[in-house]
């Protein structure tokens, strides 16, 4: 083995836009295209955001304006404006910023100096300007190098500060922005700010009554079992009920950021919740029952908080100030009184509140004899039929090891031959794959009592570890996988029905994706072209001149492993299944696995007319089928 030299020319000092350009994930999480949520490119968005708040929350400016079109993202705030001698240096220096000093940034989101250095050093265009007591600051930068330097001058403009950026193509490749994710965003920044205005793209996000209003834009109000309780103290929040559907749905923050992994404030909150309930009926209530199908949200505010990323998204501290109580006995003390009086208070709501909590313990005395049953059958299942062909970098949910969950994707796919393609195609690292056994059962009206008694339900429940709730889920991205026809569309709704009848958080969280997989390979002599609609092919075709061997995918199988390479790596197409806050899965399921809903045939076959000059003959033929097979879907 040849000896490898260590000596002083193999030491490398990075600056500050180097190592942020080599280890971008240290700063964003992940980078991604667009395609999730948590993507690089809506990070970039909120670190700069961000500051903005930091303003208004210390009393500066009352509305926020942003567009972001084409790619181009522009943040303008309204604020005191970065300090025009320091405007270079707060965006290009590491440790560098105001939010170091406590009097003139004392709750804010971050005190860490990197984000806005970040979004700089990620950009192949990056503008800052300043505007301060009518005076003006701008600077350009590309990829972190100042590129414009100009001296303070003269502006008519009010106080603020101005951002303009162009994400780096060659991090975030083929990137967009999608509108539904930047409002959602955007959203709980307006119900976090009570009277502050974001306008974006043209419309304007504005909240009068905070997290209650956050709770009725999350939920079907008509399926909420009493009024929303919505309690205000100093820094702290809260809204809560209980809903019809399975497991919890919690919305947490800190500062006004959105900490997605829950943390400290998020843990006290679910234990006040059912130390308050069972201390108010004097019933040492099991603490599932309390907490099944509640819906709950919790803001806090602390002085200097600990995050365990640099993305902010759960909440490390301990304490709420250096010389404060505990973020828990600070959440404790405000719910056990305030919830505790409001019960007293409201009968009406205390006595719904008693029967979901009754309901959900008679359910699950129900399925506790078939649930252990099912839970040792899962476990034999995994075993001796291998269903998951897991991954090796596993998520321990123990630990709560987020940033290993992060990178993970799952594959459901249906058939030896499909799932066979991608296992031999995928990364052994990332990548598990979950095969299905035939059509899955359609659920919809039924009870969970069903999932424990259908092997392939159960085996798929057990293998995402999402049976009691998102918080083990063991894979960032579940991906329904399955063939370009009409049993591969049907299957996509089967499984799409079992999500939204039991586990609607995996949806409303992001984490449930689409593949796309090329309909068409267009190839000669030289050149191979993968399509994935009709215009692509004929794009495809022209660009061959016409000679041109043409092969239509209908399943997964067909696809070479070499092939699927690509179409599940970097060059993967993923469509998120996005579920807008005020929809009613309950109407949604009765739409599309109702009973001969004539609404939905009349769909089909409208939409089949209008469509029939783009579709070729064959593809008609199914489209028909599929509307005769939709159409018939019993439970």
């Amino acid at each position: 083995m040849e000896e490898v030299k260590y000596t002083e020319d193999n030491i490398r000092s990075l600056d500050w836009k180097e190592h942020i350009r080599l280890r971008p994930g240290m700063y964003i999480g992940k980078l991604g295209d667009g395609s999730s949520a948590d993507d690089g490119i809506y990070i970039l968005v909120k670190e700069i955001v961000d500051n903005c708040i930091d303003e208004f929350v210390m009393g500066y400016g009352k509305k926020i304006e942003i567009d972001i079109v084409d790619g181009v993202a522009k943040i303008r705030d309204y604020g005191r404006g970065i300090p025009l001698g320091k405007v270079v240096d707060c965006v290009s220096k590491i440790n560098t910023g105001g939010k170091y000093d406590s009097k003139a940034f004392k709750k804010s989101v971050g005190l860490n100096g990197v984000g806005t250095k970040a979004v700089n050093a990620l950009s192949e265009h990056f503008k800052v300007q300043a505007f301060r007591e009518g005076k003006s600051k701008l600077a350009e930068f590309s990829k972190g190098d100042i590129q414009v330097n100009q001296k303070i001058g003269k502006s008519k403009e009010p106080n603020g500060t101005l951002i303009e950026f162009i994400p780096d193509t060659s991090i975030f490749k083929k990137y967009r922005f999608r509108s539904e994710y930047l409002e959602n965003q955007l959203w709980n920044y307006a119900y976090l700010n009570a009277g502050l205005k974001i306008h974006i793209n043209g419309k304007v996000l504005y909240s009068k009554n905070g997290l209650l209003d956050l709770l009725e834009r999350k939920t079907n109000v008509e399926n909420l079992r009493y009024p929303i309780i919505h309690l205000k103290g100093d820094d702290i929040e809260m809204a809560i009920s209980h809903g019809s559907q399975y497991g919890e749905e919690y919305y947490s923050f800190v500062n006004g950021q959105n900490t997605t992994q829950g943390g400290t404030h998020l843990a006290a909150f679910r234990e006040a919740i059912v130390k308050t309930v069972r201390d108010h009926f004097g019933k040492n209530f099991d603490s599932k029952d309390i907490q099944t199908a509640i819906i709950g949200a919790i803001s806090v505010r602390v002085e200097e908080p600990v995050f365990e990323s640099q993305t902010k998204t759960k909440l490390g501290s301990i304490s709420i100030a250096p010389d404060g109580p505990t973020v828990r006995t600070f959440v404790m003390d405000f719910v056990k009184s305030q919830l505790d009086n409001f019960l007293h208070k409201n009968n009406a709501v205390k006595e719904a509140l008693l029967k979901r909590i009754q309901q959900s313990e008679r359910e699950r005395k129900e399925i506790a004899g078939i649930k252990k049953l099912a839970n040792q059958r899962a476990k034999k299942a995994n075993i001796h039929n291998k269903k998951l062909r897991d991954c090796r970098l596993h998520y321990d949910d123990k630990k709560g090891d987020e940033e290993k969950k992060l990178g993970t994707t799952v594959f459901i796919t249906e058939g030896d031959s499909a799932s066979g393609s991608i296992t031999k195609a995928r990364n052994v690292e990332t990548q598990a794959v979950f095969s299905l056994r035939g059509k899955p059962l359609n659920c919809y009206g039924l009870t969970k009592k069903v999932v424990y008694q259908n092997e392939e339900l159960n085996l798929l429940q057990h293998a995402l570890n999402i049976e009691d709730g998102m918080e083990g889920l063991r894979f960032n991205q579940v991906i329904i996988a399955t063939d370009a026809d009409v049993d591969g569309m049907h299957i996509r709704l089967l499984l799409l029905t079992f999500f939204l009848q039991f586990f609607p958080d995996l949806v409303k969280s992001g984490h449930l994706y689409i593949l796309e997989t090329p309909l068409f390979r267009v190839r000669d002599k030289k050149d191979t072209h993968y399509c994935y609609s009709e215009t692509e092919k004929q794009q495809a075709i022209k660009q061959l001149r016409g000679k041109a061997e043409i092969t239509r995918f209908k399943g997964l199988g067909e696809i070479s492993p070499d092939e699927f390479g690509d179409f599940i790596g970097s060059d993967i197409r993923l469509e998120p299944v996005l579920m807008s806050d005020n929809t009613n899965i309950e109407e949604i399921l009765t739409y599309y696995m109702g009973k001969n809903t004539p609404t939905r045939q009349e769909f089909i076959i409208d939409n089949l007319k209008i469509e029939v000059d783009e579709i070729e003959e064959e593809e008609i033929v199914d489209l028909e089928e599929e509307a005769e097979m939709i159409g018939e879907v019993e439970v």
